[in-house]
């Protein structure tokens, strides 16, 4: 077979073992997962109720435009229907991007370390890959305008950034915005956005009407509750959302994802919830990592990177033989770290036992 060369050495994305799987491992009967940043309280009624009370049929296909979902959207975000992409989870939204620009004679420009998937694609795709070092934990949103040149399609920024949970402000964004050649597409991906409790956080969907080169990607699976049935959508001016729509897979979002989806949007009392629980969690992180002089970033995400000082796969291996499966550091860019999901107060307590145990016999 004649396979892309770059395919040959690509590591494909490795999921964290399942919760069945660290069960018969280590011979548990309780596993707490705090690993993929999922919403440990669920997700709305609202959305479990459409799922049970709709019946839909499994053998057809589902609504190829979203109509249901888009109008529902349109509606809560006030923009126009055709300023929306759907796509099966955040995911897909990156991979529709990166086909429609990516290629050997193109160069795209990230943060590293940030989120997997932006280099992941751009390897796939032959494009040329700038990655700009974070300073202490944030984007070099100044460095990676110095890296664009003719050959520029994409710039990918990520905030809250994963795995820092960091933020741009909204003056550097501005600003950054400002100085972005009007050719080049900033993806600025907000999965984390519900979350964010920063008062100089930017509202970005006033921005793509502002700037005719930006595209916000969010999604269903972080503080909605829906990860396993993988909604996500992009917001921007209806030039680029008509570019990329051609690249979307027929019938991407499937119908169950659209039932629910379209039903969590109209709960935001249940998303104001969980924003409150998050906030509270972190504050027993923080306290945790005061109290044993642990070095962490303040976060805008439902997790948090605390820096041990050891190896993360040591600590990773520590907590899975305990029952808790964090994300360690290593495959972050981050060795001497973990990133750990904010849970329920009580998944909080039994973790933080755990590795105050850790600390103890270090």
């Amino acid at each position: 077979m004649r396979w892309k060369e770059q395919l040959l050495t690509l590591t494909p994305y490795q999921p964290g073992k399942s919760i069945e799987a660290v069960k018969k491992l280590f011979n548990l009967d309780r596993i707490v997962k705090l690993a993929s940043n999922e919403n440990p309280f669920g997700c709305s009624e609202h959305a479990l109720s459409a799922l049970q009370t709709n019946q839909t049929s499994l053998a057809i296909y589902p609504d190829g435009y979203a109509t249901q979902l888009r109008e529902t959207l349109a509606a809560f975000l006030q923009v126009d229907l055709d300023e929306l992409l759907l796509g099966n989870g955040s995911d897909n939204l990156i991979q529709i991007i990166s086909r429609a620009l990516l290629h050997p004679n193109a160069s795209t420009i990230m943060a590293t370390p940030t989120f997997s998937q932006y280099k992941h694609n751009a390897v796939i795709e032959g494009a040329v890959i700038r990655e700009i070092p974070l300073i202490n934990g944030d984007h070099d949103l100044d460095t990676m305008l110095k890296a664009i040149d003719e050959t520029t399609n994409v710039i990918w920024v990520c905030s809250p950034n994963n795995p820092t949970g960091t933020y741009i402000q909204e003056n550097k964004l501005i600003s950054f915005l400002d100085k972005v050649p009007p050719h080049v597409l900033v993806v600025l991906d907000e999965a984390y956005y519900e979350y964010v409790v920063a008062e100089d956080y930017y509202d970005s969907i006033t921005l793509t009407r502002k700037y005719e080169n930006l595209i916000v990607l969010r999604t269903f699976s972080k503080i909605y509750g829906l990860a396993a049935l993988r909604v996500g959508y992009g917001v921007a001016n209806r030039v680029i959302i008509k570019a990329l729509e051609p690249v979307r897979e027929p019938f991407n979002v499937n119908s169950l994802g659209q039932l629910a989806a379209s039903a969590a949007i109209k709960d935001q009392e249940f998303v104001e919830v969980c924003k409150e629980k998050n906030r509270q969690g972190l504050a027993q992180f923080y306290q945790f990592c005061e109290q044993y002089q642990l070095e962490f970033y303040p976060s805008q995400t439902n997790f948090i990177l605390i820096d041990f000082k050891v190896d993360g796969d040591e600590i990773f291996q520590y907590l899975q033989e305990r029952g808790y499966i964090v994300r360690s550091g290593k495959a972050l860019g981050f060795p001497t770290a973990v990133r750990i999901t904010v849970g329920s107060s009580e998944q909080n307590e039994g973790v933080l036992k755990a590795l105050g145990e850790f600390l103890a016999e270090k």
